[in-house]
């Protein structure tokens, strides 16, 4: 019981089209209405006065707080235990489909599971990030608040002729407070609609425990597609899940986290908002599904990317809004504390306009990746992507910002360059697989270039290892995709030399740093945690280059850092407490992959097999 839970004391659940973050205590301080990148209507975790709540919690002290997901779904279960009895609040959000709409519903069931407990409520929205006013009326069933472009309504949940338990209030800040004591067996909620302007209506329990069945049901079915059968499936199916709970239904676009402004460092300024699409990181989460059997997913993808290019041409943009919007001005809210006085609060994201070269390649190689799973890009597809590459060709060797949205200035860095090879290598493969039109042998000469250019640019013969960018010797944890991209052998005495060095100067204990900051300014002031990608990139490189048993540990070490659900955010502090936007689509792709390539690697363990075996390089 914290008056600000940390960032990993929370679950997230969601319709596909939003989400919300509930935490142990029972109190949903996350929640942006109609989409993830809307203004919030619940904001506590960046302002605890300021940013508005629906807290539920005993009114017994102490208690004792533990929370699970109802089995291999995104319904969540917080249980209470007090002197006097048991209670519990079950949280989901039915899901929406495929069709757009403002209208979005949060189930919260509370019942009494032994004995007797009380409920204390205060529920109390922040429009439009705690920048608009709000009226509220009561009712027998309920209570409507309005804040004027979006309404939030309360339908109490109980069985015609049940007693009226709860007693409530409002207070002079439009909050409604109260109590609700239960004994063992009754059940009561409410249903908090968004979007619609209706009175309160009493809601049946047996209609809320129907909403529960096909919630469940939807998400037992959507994980039934899974193919994978490796030794960290539970873990490896809760990633899945929260990758699915992170794509918007409508247009089939992942977001890069749930939140925005949570802190890469305790009241330092690294607070940027993630609640959209970034082409790199919605590449990498399809790869990451189509390798677990999600095909579904890819296809989306792959429409609403075909609709952002014809929409405006090359190249793309580095991240976009769900919807497929690019207004993504960034602003600061002053009048929110932020976590633990991590301040600026920044929405929306200046990382929009920047260069980032990579994001190509990712691209190329998802859809590269889609293909071996049997979804053929089509004619038009294929035009738009060829058009793609001829923008490429004559902007692959430029300075940019890179993987990591530096702040700096432009530099020629590696990883963007080697990325770019990667987007050229899986071009060509796609064109000599099908046959398909293009410049290939233009193609083909700037793959030559970039590799070329890499190993005489990119590598340092004082560090004795590939770096960040050709004008320096800082060493970067993005190139630990080197191997996994097939650029490099893994047992390739440089890239041997390069992990070493990585090991030597970015890894504590088993945790992974992007970069040293200090060593390669990035415009930013303050430091950061480890970075939790990195660090499952990092096992998988291990287990590439034959150090499986070393991979492994550094992989179970890893999943000791996950909160008590199974979820990660973007970063460790040296304490060990999770940092950054939660949870990060990154982590959980990172996860997957590094499961998959361990259980390859194990599997074959002991056997006499090529290293390349276990290298995620694509076979022509």
């Amino acid at each position: 019981m914290t008056a600000h839970p940390s960032i990993a004391d929370h679950g997230v659940i969601g319709d596909q089209q939003t989400a919300a973050l509930v935490s142990i205590d029972g109190d949903i301080d996350w929640f942006c209405s109609p989409r993830f990148d809307s203004p919030s209507v619940f904001g506590a975790l960046l302002d605890d006065r300021r940013g508005g709540q629906c807290r539920i919690r005993p009114a017994q002290r102490p208690y004792r707080a533990r929370q699970m997901y109802f089995p291999d779904t995104a319904v969540l279960i917080t249980r209470f235990a007090t002197d006097a009895g048991t209670g519990e609040i079950v949280d989901f959000m039915p899901p929406t489909g495929k069709d757009s709409t403002g209208t979005h519903r949060i189930v919260r069931l509370l019942r009494c599971v032994r004995g007797r407990i009380t409920f204390e409520l205060d529920i109390l929205p922040a429009f439009d990030y705690g920048r608009r006013p709000h009226t509220v009326r009561t009712s027998v069933d309920g209570a409507v608040f309005d804040g004027g472009d979006l309404g939030l309504t309360l339908h109490g949940v109980r069985e015609p002729g049940d007693a009226r338990l709860a007693q409530l209030q409002i207070t002079e800040q439009g909050a409604l407070q109260g109590l609700l004591p239960l004994s063992a067996g009754q059940v009561r909620g409410f249903v908090l609609d968004t979007g619609i302007r209706r009175p309160p209506t009493a809601i049946r329990v047996a209609e809320v425990e129907e909403l529960f069945d096909e919630t469940v049901r939807f998400w037992h079915g959507w994980l039934a597609k899974s193919t994978y059968r490796g030794r960290w499936r539970e873990v490896v199916h809760r990633s899945a899940i929260t990758l699915r709970l992170l794509t918007y239904a409508p247009t089939g676009a992942p977001i890069a986290a749930a939140t925005a402004g949570l802190p890469e460092e305790l009241g330092g300024e690294r607070n940027w908002d993630y609640r959209y699409t970034w082409i790199r990181d919605a590449s990498f989460t399809i790869t990451s599904l189509l390798s677990l059997g999600f095909t579904e997913e890819a296809a989306d993808f792959a429409r609403w990317l075909r609709n952002r290019y014809r929409a405006q041409g090359d190249p793309l943009e580095v991240m976009y809004r769900v919807d497929g919007s690019t207004d993504l001005r960034e602003e600061i809210l002053d009048h929110w504390a932020g976590y633990r006085g991590s301040r600026p609060v920044r929405i929306g994201n200046d990382a929009a306009g920047q260069l980032q070269l990579d994001i190509y390649g990712e691209l190329l190689d998802a859809l590269f990746q889609a293909d071996r799973a049997g979804l053929r890009i089509g004619h038009a597809g294929w035009q738009d992507l060829t058009a793609l590459l001829d923008w490429l060709t004559t902007h692959w060797d430029s300075a940019e910002e890179g993987i990591w949205e530096t702040r700096g200035g432009r530099a020629d860095f590696t990883y963007g360059r080697l990325m770019s090879w990667v987007a050229f290598d899986r071009a060509i493969r796609l064109a000599d697989r099908h046959g398909l039109p293009g410049r290939v042998e233009s193609w083909r000469r700037q793959r030559a270039l970039i590799h070329t250019q890499i190993w005489e640019s990119g590598w340092s013969p004082r560090r004795r290892a590939f770096v960040q960018r050709y004008d320096g010797e800082v060493l970067d944890s993005s190139l630990l995709r080197m191997v996994q991209v097939g650029f490099v052998a893994p047992g390739d005495p440089q890239w041997l030399s390069t992990l070493a060095a990585m090991r030597h100067e970015l890894v504590t204990d088993s945790l992974m740093h992007r970069y040293d900051p200090a060593a390669s300014p990035d415009g930013l002031a303050g430091a950061e945690g480890t970075f939790s990608l990195c660090t499952f990139n990092y096992a998988s490189a291990l287990a590439r280059a034959g150090k499986v048993t070393q991979g492994r540990m550094v992989f179970e070490k890893m999943l000791t850092y996950a909160n008590h659900l199974g979820l990660f955010a973007e970063e460790i502090a040296v304490t060990g407490e999770q940092l950054g936007n939660f949870p990060q689509a990154f982590t959980h792709l990172a996860l997957i992959d590094a499961a998959l390539t361990l259980d390859r690697a194990l599997d074959d363990e002991g056997e006499d097999y090529d290293l390349s075996a276990i290298t995620a390089r694509p076979s022509p």
